[in-house]
């Protein structure tokens, strides 16, 4: 690259990332691998004009930014980006980038395997099985079925139109809730207790963020009711967790899957005590191709802002400036 080599901060070990950015010429800062981080930012902060946010870091807000004054991208890794200000960002000029699409596919495998473990009781049938139950005890109980149910999707883009797709294949109807209709070929709820009201499954699939923080509510749940299967591979938030570990334990609903909490890594005691649950610690994307793929876009979208070609995955709340 011409001229004098970007400086760019990194918050958490990834090798594939780290890697990239320093074969393209940058300059690579460590932050995580820094005793005392914030004395660390304040020794590189005046000349950092990039920041790769991986997973595990904290928030991205307009605090921590601020202290960039040079500024110019945020490269975050993972689809979702609620922990990042990308308001802020875009009112500095200050450009946000994700990883979509490299993800879709893994993710929507991942919502299926957790819906059919969920309704099917795998989990808890091949523990069963480990305790040595099925010569003492005999076959393992039935449960419930996917068969005759509709699924209602809640978000529908990319990622819930290949849910949408997966389940099409498996002859299950489905619906969705979104702010506004989209181009998919099923029905549309503007109301989502209305579509909680008929459907017998609900696959959390939206953004997270203040927006929909605690969408799926104690009304929504009540709304689904008794045979209802709530499964979330969106973000914790979306879920009142209070309100569906009320609901699980008066058998309000039936059962949930979920991928993710709202305190990650801390999942509840009273989830983890339930048996009409299947609890998965945020596998949604985690294959080592789809991760690599991540990790690649990641550096990607730095490399290409300044070799002059402007991001690859802008988010649309923040500028684009070539």
């Amino acid at each position: 690259m011409p001229g004098e080599p970007a400086d760019v901060v990194m918050f958490g070990p990834k090798p594939i990332i780290e890697e990239a950015l320093t074969k393209a010429g940058l300059r690579l800062h460590k932050a995580w691998a820094a005793p005392d981080q914030d004395a660390f930012i304040a020794s590189v902060a005046p000349k950092v004009r990039a920041i790769a946010a991986v997973a595990g870091h904290g928030p991205v807000d307009g605090a921590l930014m601020a202290r960039f004054p040079k500024l110019e991208i945020v490269s975050s890794f993972g689809v979702g980006y609620d922990h990042i200000d990308a308001k802020w960002a875009g009112q500095h000029g200050v450009v946000v980038t994700n990883t979509p699409d490299v993800l879709n596919e893994e993710v929507a495998d991942t919502a299926l395997g957790l819906l059919l473990s969920t309704v099917r009781e795998l989990p808890q049938a091949e523990r069963y099985l480990r305790a040595g139950n099925w010569p003492k005890h005999g076959d393992y109980q039935l449960t419930p079925s996917l068969r005759d149910r509709t699924a209602g999707i809640v978000g529908m883009g990319r990622i819930g139109k290949a849910i949408a797709r997966r389940l099409d294949a498996m002859q299950v109807p489905v619906v969705y809730h979104t702010r506004r209709p989209t181009d998919v070929p099923y029905r549309h709820y503007p109301n989502l207790v209305d579509m909680a009201r008929d459907a017998d499954v609900l696959i959390v699939i939206t953004p997270g963020g203040a927006a929909t923080k605690d969408l799926v509510n104690a009304e929504v749940l009540k709304a689904l009711g008794p045979d209802g299967i709530l499964i979330n591979v969106a973000r914790g938030s979306v879920v009142d967790e209070p309100a569906l570990i009320k609901a699980l334990r008066d058998k309000t609903i039936l059962s949930a899957g979920l991928d993710v909490f709202v305190d990650e890594p801390n999942v509840p005691a009273e989830l983890m005590a339930m048996e009409n649950v299947v609890l998965l610690p945020h596998v949604g994307s985690a294959s080592e191709p789809t991760r690599r793929a991540m990790d690649t876009l990641v550096a990607d979208n730095i490399i290409a802002w300044f070799s002059g070609k402007g991001p690859i995955t802008p988010v649309p709340e923040t500028p684009v400036r070539k």
